[in-house]
């Protein structure tokens, strides 16, 4: 037999009818349409926001510790294990480059660390940013040399920048920002 559109019905329970307020006390619904009475959410209209607390400090100001947070200036470091190097098989120095090359790394401008897990046997010469301490006895231990390299990513000089100006003795023979002074720094410093 043919299957027609029109024989098409949603699963048992998928839709329900809406539930009917205010139509009489005999619906269990009626008078103050389960609402309560009176009140803020008794009337239309936009209700509390949520998270709202009547006023009281709510919860995720008490405790700043339930947002979390992401520290913006933190080193995005690039991890390599030893088992890792050693299964690359890379002829001559390990460095970045041929870290990247491999797709150990993600990219070259980010830092490099070496950290210790695993076991090395051959004699590797590794060029990196930092290393664990682990990672260099095992190396220096199989014959390998390591080599720290000067890290010249953005994260080096990565801090916070505050809003206030620093305050030189010039700006401050100037009366710079005051009344009668100059507003621009550029005016003080010339430049």
């Amino acid at each position: 037999m043919p299957l027609n559109l029109s024989d098409l019905r949603p699963n048992e329970g998928a839709k329900t009818k809406k539930k009917r307020v205010g139509r009489g006390t005999g619906s269990g619904h009626g008078k103050t349409s389960g609402r309560g009475t009176k009140g803020q959410k008794s009337r239309s209209g936009p209700g509390v926001r949520a998270g709202f607390e009547g006023g009281q400090l709510p919860i995720q100001k008490r405790m700043p510790y339930k947002r979390g947070f992401t520290n913006i200036y933190k080193t995005r470091w690039e991890v390599v294990n030893l088992d890792r190097l050693a299964e690359l098989d890379i002829d001559g120095p390990i460095t970045p480059e041929a870290l990247y090359e491999r797709r150990a790394i993600r990219g070259l401008q980010f830092p490099v660390k070496i950290l210790g897990d695993g076991e090395v046997s051959a004699a590797l010469t590794v060029h990196a940013h930092s290393f664990s301490a682990s990672a260099k006895e095992q190396i220096e231990a199989a014959g390998g040399s390591v080599t720290e390299l000067k890290r010249t990513d953005r994260w080096v000089e990565a801090r916070p920048r505050s809003r206030r100006l620093p305050l030189t003795r010039e700006l401050k023979e100037a009366r710079f920002r005051k009344v009668g002074g100059p507003q621009r720094r550029d005016e003080v410093t010339g430049s």
